[in-house]
């Protein structure tokens, strides 16, 4: 099995506030392997939520995908890195990424999401 290192996503996906987007979708059941989740919250003055999601083929994004659920302060950049990586292995898995606003908070900012890792050539 040949794997093509380095980044899954073409370009920084932006997650708007409130909405939830796919970074990562298994395509041809080829495996994939994410390394790193890297969010970086673009507002100057508002704490966002940032919610990391795996989702099976055929699931939906609710509480029980959820994986991570991160405080990101202004303008501050998280890496998610887990010990071993986020597997996909069937077409239409997926790993998807949300924003909220913070608790107290009245509306959230956009989040930039990048993905890095391995997948199946």
């Amino acid at each position: 099995m040949a794997l093509a290192n380095g980044r899954l996503t073409d370009n920084v996906v932006n997650v708007a506030a409130g909405s939830t987007s796919d970074v990562v979708t298994c395509a041809s059941n080829k495996n994939v392997y994410i390394k790193s989740v890297i969010v970086h919250n673009v507002s100057a003055a508002t704490t966002a939520r940032g919610h990391v999601y795996y989702i099976p083929n055929g699931g939906s994004v609710t509480p029980n995908t959820r994986l991570f659920n991160v405080r990101v302060e202004p303008l501050e950049t998280v890496y998610i890195e887990p010990n071993y990586p986020i597997t996909l292995t069937t077409t239409g898995d997926k790993v998807s990424v949300g924003s909220t606003a913070h608790f107290g908070e009245t509306s959230g900012p956009t989040l930039n999401v990048f993905m890095t890792g391995d997948k199946e050539a």
